[in-house]
């Protein structure tokens, strides 16, 4: 995918499962947390910043780093992922932030 990515692209796929390609993750996407743009930013920020949030299975730690993803029955999206704290012990939860 070479056009920008923005959240359009990836609220159709809320609950959905994401594969890591060429590894043994597979996770699924929780959550797609949109920052609404001030006023003034809407004249120089070419989209709203988005984080999108995964959740993934305990003790088994996706490696921070560029990682492509591929949707079960969709599209494949390549970006930076990185795990983050999760207080639940029964998962562990990722992040991957577009400013």
């Amino acid at each position: 995918m070479t056009e920008q990515l923005t959240s359009e692209h990836f609220l159709p796929h809320v609950d959905k499962v994401f594969r890591v390609v060429g590894g043994r993750h597979a996770l699924t996407l929780t959550s797609v947390d949109v920052r609404p743009l001030q006023e003034w930013e809407r004249k120089v920020v070419p989209r709203p910043p988005f984080t999108l949030i995964f959740r993934g299975p305990p003790g088994d730690v996706l490696a921070e780093g560029f990682h492509k993803l591929e949707v079960e029955g969709g599209p494949s999206f390549e970006f930076y992922m990185m795990p983050i704290h999760t207080p639940d012990p029964s998962r562990q939860d990722y992040q991957a932030a577009f400013n």
